[in-house]
């Protein structure tokens, strides 16, 4: 597959990944755009929060839920299911960070990637 190809589904997925976090409104939704930044494995990272445990682990179903409906494929990986303090489900080309709001002010993630081109979206 080319690598435009390839861009262009990781983009897709990015976007049923932000719907599934819609679905349960989840707070401040971003999608950073990793594509130019040195020494990055996936293409895009969509981080959401909200607050409460319950909310964080209802948005990582529905995102879950989502992109299995719109490309039959589950996380590679997933983390912190269960606590709901901080959910991480890796696609490989997209990886997904739900959090739980306090838990996302400490770690502050964005911060991380300051080179990363930033896409906001409202909640549903």
């Amino acid at each position: 597959m080319s690598k435009k190809k390839n861009s262009e589904l990781s983009n897709k997925l990015a976007e049923v990944v932000v719907l599934g976090m819609q679905e349960k409104k989840g707070n401040e939704i971003v999608k950073l755009d990793m594509r130019d930044i040195n020494a990055t494995v996936s293409d895009y990272f969509v981080i959401c929060h909200a607050d409460s445990n319950v909310q964080v682990n209802a948005i990582a179903q529905s995102v879950e839920e989502e992109v299995y409906k719109a490309f039959g494929q589950d996380p590679w990986h997933k983390e912190g299911q269960g606590n709901g303090e901080w959910i991480l489900l890796d696609f490989v080309d997209v990886v997904v960070h739900i959090f739980k709001t306090e838990t996302r002010s400490r770690y502050r993630i964005e911060d991380l990637w300051g080179d990363a081109k930033v896409e906001s979206y409202q909640s549903a």
